[in-house]
């Protein structure tokens, strides 16, 4: 399965007044595995960007001045998302955004193109992370919170920042990676053990019984608690109190 994990940058909060994209971001998995690929620009929006916008993601008009226009980047970005799910957090404001350039072009007399949802399904991780968690905040840094994943790094917004990390969060919302590094290894390349119940030497000396200490008593508890929280139940060996 390939989806593409998507994230864009804006001059404002809405596309029917005018506001455009100044960049978008992409990371590719397969089969819920980044791939390395991720598609990446930033926009010249053919328009001024507020002040109190370039606050939130850094992206000023000097920046993006010299950047290429959304309609010269509009195939390679319909081919790249073409057939794949796309996972946005906050979809609808994403894709509000994507749909309205392309209409723009298609006044323009462009037909190359129609609605994204066209060729793409989507898959919103708020809409996702509301319904698992219900009550609890859903942002994408409170995900991150929640999920112990790293994202000191983000000081400001970035599409393809966020994107990586949303990679990331979708992976754990969804219950993690489903397959392992280890599994290119195949079974060849694992020794041979074998057992031998006659090698086996019997001995009169009692078995020796090892105490944990406090603090390790004290790990096992905050263990068995944070998969109670997580969880949702009470482990069985803690509720028939075998500490």
């Amino acid at each position: 399965m390939r989806q593409i994990v998507l994230d864009t940058e804006t001059t404002g909060l809405s596309p029917n007044k005018g506001d455009r994209i100044v960049e978008v971001g992409c990371v590719e998995l397969l089969n819920r595995k980044t791939t390395g690929r991720h598609f990446h620009y930033y926009i010249n929006p053919e328009r001024d960007i507020p002040q109190e916008v370039v606050a939130v993601h850094g992206i000023d008009n000097d920046k993006v001045k010299d950047a290429p226009k959304f309609h010269e980047i509009a195939e390679e970005f319909w081919n790249f998302v073409k057939g794949a799910e796309l996972v946005i957090h906050n979809a609808a404001f994403d894709m509000g955004f994507l749909e309205m350039e392309y209409q723009l072009l298609a006044k323009k007399g462009d037909q190359r193109f129609g609605s994204l949802t066209n060729i793409c399904s989507v898959l919103d991780t708020l809409k996702l992370a509301r319904e698992k968690h219900p009550g609890a905040k859903a942002s994408l840094d409170a995900l991150c919170k929640r999920y112990g994943i790293d994202n000191s790094h983000r000081t400001l917004h970035g599409a393809l920042l966020d994107s990586e990390i949303l990679a990331d969060v979708y992976l754990m919302l969804t219950g993690g990676q489903t397959a392992l590094l280890l599994d290119a290894q195949t079974d060849d390349d694992e020794p041979e053990v074998t057992f031998d119940a006659s090698q086996v030497v019997a001995s009169n000396e009692p078995l020796r019984k090892v105490q944990p200490t406090e603090s390790e008593m004290a790990a096992h508890n905050a263990m068995l608690e944070l998969i109670e929280k997580k969880s949702g139940a009470a482990a069985l060996w803690h509720s028939q109190g075998e500490h």
